[in-house]
């Protein structure tokens, strides 16, 4: 076949570097951004202004001969996609959807007008970056940003006290927030102004539940489900542990996801792209609840869908970005009957962890050539501002496939030997996903969060 004319791609690292370079013969390529992750790159954080951004992409892209654009980052990296497509009149999703799905608290408003029983009591949190936490809220209370990515800044919240301690900011600390936000902030304020600030935490009820992915696409107005990637959480956190293909999840509780998924994405215009839709359920009252949507694929979650389904959901993102219908790609026989990315983490700051050395990669390269492997060494510094952020550090990442749970468990249990890392399997054998949990009250009807919002 002959190679489909030049994609630009936008913030490509990790999963997305890896998946975009594998497809580089039949969709060339050719990149714009930077990673938030790495110095001296993330400097260009202090003049990152969006728009400047987009023109200077589409100058570069014009030069290339790039006929699409595509990106998915959270942070930037969507949004800018649907900028400059909609600047250069190519294929995408539109502005005003993505400002949609990453303002939090008004996506949470458009969810209670189309699909009620799948939201929960929110408010937003009166209060500026780092002034006194109001009186009157009941607890406990899931604070988060309303425009963040990577669950930075979110927890759960006992009392007042904790909500105070959790919102003050050293000065460089909120030198970083405000220009994560602010290029969003300036767009929002011309394209959505109805949705209100998003320099703001917001509050949310905290639910019980076990957490899952929804992965799909919109093309020609139409929503097509992908599958359900099942979200194990490390005991009595809400970090990631592992994440699973395919999902336990019974199928019709599937196809309710999808259909709050359908109208909330009609109800803002999202007529073009992957999605990626977090929610619980709650087995024991039938419950589901969004957590929130993403106008982005999880890029984490594309090499599973390609071991188990042989569907990669890069190639459906660059075939989205030219206009094309992702159901006319070809499909790879797939490779594993499950599969997982690993997540390895240290809930200690105090201890010291271990990168594995190059004979331990070399060894496990050897007898795991098809695994994906990511390692992510930190100085103290970074560690510690991980832990003040996350209340974790993320170390590495393992991708893995299995002939079923059982050969997973154990392959993942050799890699994690070689590497000197302990195995992502710590769940409890009677409950294996966990996350934020509430605690059970007696009286439901006067929600908290309410009382803010009427104060």
């Amino acid at each position: 076949m002959q190679p489909y004319p030049k994609t630009l791609v936008l913030f490509s690292y990790d999963w997305d570097q890896t998946e975009f370079s594998r497809l580089q013969a039949q969709w060339p390529q050719a990149h714009s951004g930077f990673d938030l992750f790495t110095f001296p790159s993330n400097a260009r954080l202090a003049w990152y202004d969006m728009d400047r951004f987009a023109n200077l992409s589409i100058a570069k892209a014009k030069l290339l001969g790039a006929k699409a654009v595509v990106s998915n980052h959270e942070q930037f990296g969507a949004l800018n996609a649907a900028l400059i497509a909609e600047k250069m009149g190519l294929h995408g999703t539109s502005v005003q959807a993505v400002l949609a799905c990453q303002h939090k608290l008004y996506a949470r408003e458009i969810l209670q007008q189309v699909a009620p029983e799948a939201n929960l009591e929110f408010a937003r949190l009166d209060a500026k970056y780092g002034g006194p936490v109001p009186d009157g809220l009941t607890y406990p209370a899931y604070v988060k940003p309303i425009k963040a990515a990577f669950s930075v800044l979110a927890c759960q919240v006992n009392k007042q006290a904790e909500l105070h301690q959790h919102t003050r900011f050293a000065p460089w600390e909120l030198w970083v927030i405000r220009h994560l936000v602010e290029p969003f902030e300036r767009l929002l304020k011309e394209r959505l102004p109805q949705a209100g600030t998003a320099h703001s935490l917001m509050l949310e009820t905290p639910t019980e539940g076990d957490q899952y992915c929804l992965d799909g696409y919109v093309f020609d107005g139409r929503l097509k489900r992908l599958g359900v990637v099942d979200s194990v959480m490390y005991p009595g956190t809400d970090a990631f542990m592992r994440f699973d293909y395919p999902s336990r999840l019974p199928l019709h509780i599937q196809q309710r996801a999808e259909d709050v998924a359908r109208r909330f994405f009609e109800a803002i215009g999202f007529d073009h792209g992957l999605f990626n839709m977090e929610f619980f359920y709650n087995p024991k009252t039938d419950k589901l609840t969004v957590i929130e949507f993403n106008p982005r694929m999880a890029s984490q979650f594309s090499d599973l869908y390609r071991r188990v389904q042989g569907i990669n959901l890069h190639e459906i993102a660059l075939a989205l970005g030219h206009g094309i219908d992702p159901s006319h790609l070809p499909q790879q026989l797939p490779t594993a009957q499950c599969a997982s990315s690993f997540v390895y983490r240290s809930f200690d700051p105090k201890v010291e962890v271990a990168m594995p050395s190059a004979a331990s990669k070399a060894q496990f390269w050897e007898q795991f050539p098809d695994a994906l492997l990511f390692e992510f060494p930190k100085l103290a510094g970074q560690i510690e501002r991980d832990f003040k952020w996350l209340r974790s550090y993320r170390y590495g990442i393992v991708h893995l496939g299995g002939a079923n749970p059982e050969d997973l468990r154990a392959r993942c249990e050799k890699t994690s030997s070689l590497l000197g890392w302990k195995a992502p399997y710590a769940e409890f054998d009677q409950h294996p996903f966990m996350n934020r949990k509430s605690v059970p009250t007696a009286d439901k009807a006067a929600s908290p969060l309410k009382r803010s919002q009427e104060k």
